[in-house]
């Protein structure tokens, strides 16, 4: 496998499930990889990109959350929780192919933590507990 990102397939913990992103023209599992698409269009625009979601993350001022300094490539199915709306239904609102854009930071004074994930059109904050447990939405909107 030949990725388009520079990754090393071969260090990879999906390889096994992962057909690769240059053989899949970047949808590596069936749907887009925000890095591939970003490296397709040159060299700087991954970077600009992470700059500009940075940016949109710590400009939100949200109470007790970190500084957003790093992103890194997501596969969906790893940030995909389930979200409980006010009349009790559960929602999943990513694709668990899709590869994103995100990181988890620690809540200040607290055993908690916030998600930050974003793709091309939309970033959302979240803020739960252990392995994703009791899932909020912080924030979720178009950003681009």
């Amino acid at each position: 496998m030949e990725s388009i990102c520079g990754i090393d397939c071969g260090e990879c913990e999906l390889k096994d499930n992962c057909a690769g992103c240059s053989e899949t023209k970047g949808q590596p599992f069936g749907a887009e990889c925000i890095v591939a698409l970003c490296c397709q269009k040159g060299e700087d625009a991954l970077r600009k990109l992470k700059e500009n979601l940075i940016e949109a993350f710590n400009g939100l001022h949200i109470r007790d959350m970190e500084k957003v300094t790093c992103l890194n490539a997501l596969k969906g199915s790893f940030i995909n929780i389930e979200y409980s709306l006010p009349g009790g239904q559960k929602v999943r609102f990513w694709d668990d192919n899709k590869i994103y854009l995100g990181n988890q930071l620690h809540k200040k004074n607290s055993d908690r933590c916030y998600g930050v994930v974003a793709d091309e059109k939309y970033l959302m904050v979240a803020e739960y507990g252990c392995y994703g447990s009791d899932a909020e939405v912080v924030v979720f909107r178009r950003w681009n």
